[in-house]
């Protein structure tokens, strides 16, 4: 049976639920010794107010919230030797445990190919931790090409951009 899943935009009352998602999959991967995010960045203080702003998108499936994703129009922090408005950029990419197994990712990430369409930009970028090798071959089997590494901060991340002007 075909796994129906919908997107939209989280809303005020979504928050907790935001949250709890994210916080699922990063306590997840903490057990498996993989740690993805630190406290401070996936508190209710950090994600309220990119809830708020319309960042956080949802994917439910048969009304029950299955992952998130945050979308966002520029990127600074991870991108800041790009042009300006030539990509949307998705951060945040989190699955309930429930729902793991690919369908939940794919859906968002189909979501946000297709919303970056519509916004008339011709990439989709995101950033991982250059280290996670499972992770980056989640993204290069959808079809997201290696861009380069960075240092930003703490972090050694692999970029990865996807070119929405392909059929």
């Amino acid at each position: 049976m075909e796994m129906l899943i919908s997107i939209r935009a989280a809303q005020k009352d979504d928050t907790q639920t935001v949250l709890e998602v994210l916080q699922e999959a990063a306590l997840w991967l903490e057990g498996r010794g993989e740690s993805m995010w630190k406290a401070d960045e996936i508190s209710l203080d950090s994600i309220a107010p990119d809830v708020l702003k319309g960042m956080f998108f949802l994917a439910e499936r048969e009304n029950e919230v299955a992952g998130v994703v945050k979308f966002q129009l520029e990127d600074p922090l991870f991108w800041p030797d790009v042009p300006p408005g030539e990509a949307a950029y998705v951060h945040r990419l989190a699955v309930r445990r429930k729902f793991a197994g690919g369908l939940v990712s794919t859906a968002l990430l189909q979501w946000a190919v297709q919303h970056t369409r519509e916004l008339g930009r011709p990439f989709l970028r995101l950033d991982c931790e250059a280290g996670r090798p499972k992770v980056r071959a989640v993204y290069e089997r959808f079809g997201f090409q290696h861009h380069s590494d960075r240092q930003v901060g703490p972090y050694f991340v692999a970029r990865y951009e996807y070119d929405c002007r392909e059929a």
